[in-house]
């Protein structure tokens, strides 16, 4: 236990405490505005880090990523505006809740149920990461070859931009990952005789012009509603009714959520969705649900917190990252000399410590301020886009030159911030493409070492139980998706066909919501 006791010594500390609340409430803010993100703050907050130590530049960066959970909650009840979009589902029961004089009820819900989850996630991370680290000392370049593998291929099958464009994306992350000299035979690769190329493409500028950049410009473009006037916040503590109605869904959303918080692309937005579906499926009266029910706020904001909570496991333990935010954090890690995995327990145990213990802190935060604070981000909210935006592009090309003092990766921002305007209107997730570019230093190094064991023959990876049951796993992964949908066309006759489009069409009117 005294790992776990140091690291409660280190968030103590004034400099990581007062850290810890600044990132929950730049994510809180974050989680307000639309369009914006987790991801994209992290990544224009990048350069900021690097005069930082690494545990407290993590615990800032961490609490922005679980305080823009609940951020989005407020102005989803309020407003009928999801500012995050795990909280897409929230709007359905909380805006009707706030039509029937409950707001307060909805957001103390909803900040109950946020508490509860990321509390209870935080409590199993601490129990379950260590013990995976543990069995993870075994892995090899064949284990962390089919890891890599199976974690771009897991995030591409659930990419919102559908599995083949997820699988280009990715691909092309893996391209980008091979830009520079070659790590064995330091022949340089796609350089074009530039000296800038020549040690490859920084994390930084790629995730501040797909995230931050590309982000700004694709909001920029998007059609946004005057916002309404806000519903008055009165009686934020529920009742015990309430309390006893939601508490099932509580625990429920947080099984859920720190279940599909583990696995790579699950994350919040997964988790809430299932929440509410289940909810709304086990309920005796599932005509309630969209009309205020207050299962339908408690599911999804448990599922949200406990999801971005334990998508820490994988990041911390493997060093793989669960989806773009995590990827975006695994860079800055990177950036401080430290690389996430097996040994980070064991080499740096006051930063895995201190950033799991920091949660509990930054949790108990939110909960404090979560109600407080609504006035001000309601005004915030007011604030034009077009104000807004060019402040958020200067601070990023800024930031961006900070890093190297480097005019060429201002260019690079350019560069793929109009890369990631156009694969958003094309319908391309830029995150598996960050999360390949992440991966494939470790892939490609795994994999030459693990052929260099093998002496150049690939069946070597399935004479090893660990790197076998990975790629079982992996070959499981890309034929079940695969398998369902030639079956789901062989059965789908026209009259199912428009039923299908029907059903396509509701759930893109709901995922416009706000919009």
């Amino acid at each position: 236990m005294s790992p776990v006791v140091d690291g409660f010594g280190v968030v103590l500390e004034p400099t990581n405490l007062l850290y810890c609340l600044i990132g929950v409430v730049i994510g809180m803010l974050i989680g307000v505005l639309p369009g914006l993100g987790p991801a994209a703050t992290i990544a224009i907050l990048l350069p900021l880090t690097l005069g930082l130590e690494p545990v407290t530049a993590i615990i800032m960066l961490a609490g922005i990523f679980y305080g823009a959970q609940y951020g989005g909650t407020i102005t989803s009840v309020l407003l009928r505006l999801p500012g995050e979009a795990s909280s897409v589902v929230t709007v359905f029961d909380g805006h009707a809740l706030a039509r029937q004089g409950k707001a307060g009820t909805a957001l103390g819900i909803a900040a109950i149920g946020s508490f509860v989850g990321g509390t209870l996630a935080i409590i199993v991370l601490s129990l379950v990461a260590p013990l995976v680290a543990e069995f993870a000392l075994d892995f090899g370049p064949p284990e962390y070859t089919m890891l890599a593998l199976l974690g771009i291929l897991l995030v591409a099958t659930v990419s919102n931009g559908g599995m083949l464009k997820a699988l280009i994306a990715a691909a092309l992350g893996l391209l980008l990952a091979t830009v520079g000299r070659d790590g064995f035979t330091s022949a340089e690769r796609f350089t074009f005789d530039s000296l800038s190329l020549a040690d490859g493409l920084d994390f930084v500028p790629i995730a501040m012009g797909l995230f931050g950049l590309g982000e700004i410009l694709y909001t920029l473009e998007e059609r946004h509603r005057a916002p309404h006037a806000p519903t008055k916040v009165a009686d934020v503590w529920p009742s015990r009714a309430d309390l006893r109605q939601s508490s099932g869904a509580i625990g429920r959303g947080g099984v859920i959520g720190f279940v599909l918080g583990i696995l790579p692309g699950g994350g919040a937005v997964l988790a809430s969705l299932a929440a509410y579906a289940l909810e709304k499926r086990r309920s005796r009266t599932p005509e309630r649900f969209g009309r205020g029910a207050v299962e339908g706020v408690a599911a999804p904001e448990t599922a949200n917190n406990a999801a971005a909570t334990s998508s820490f496991i994988p990041l911390l333990s493997l060093g793989i990252p669960a989806n773009a935010t995590m990827a975006v954090i695994f860079g800055a890690l990177l950036i401080q000399g430290i690389t996430p995995g097996p040994q980070l327990v064991t080499e740096h145990p006051e930063l895995f410590w201190g950033v799991v213990n920091s949660m509990y802190i930054g949790n108990i935060l939110l909960l404090i301020m979560s109600i407080p604070l609504v006035g001000v981000f309601v005004r915030i909210l007011r604030i034009r886009p077009t104000v807004l935006a060019p402040l958020t592009v200067l601070i990023t090309l800024i930031g961006a030159y900070t890093v190297n003092n480097s005019v060429f990766d201002i260019g690079l921002v350019v560069f793929f911030g109009v890369l990631g305007y156009l694969m958003k209107k094309l319908g391309f997730d830029p995150g598996p493409l960050v999360l390949a570019f992440v991966l494939g230093s470790l892939l490609e190094g795994s994999l030459r070492r693990s052929l260099l064991l093998f002496e150049g023959n690939p069946g070597g990876f399935l004479t090893r139980p660990i790197s076998g049951t990975l790629f079982a796993l992996l070959l499981a992964v890309a034929l079940i998706p695969a398998a369902r949908a030639v079956w789901r066309n062989r059965g789908t006759g026209p009259e199912q066909g428009r039923v299908v489009d029907e059903d396509a069409a509701v759930a893109t009117e709901r995922d416009d919501i706000g919009g």
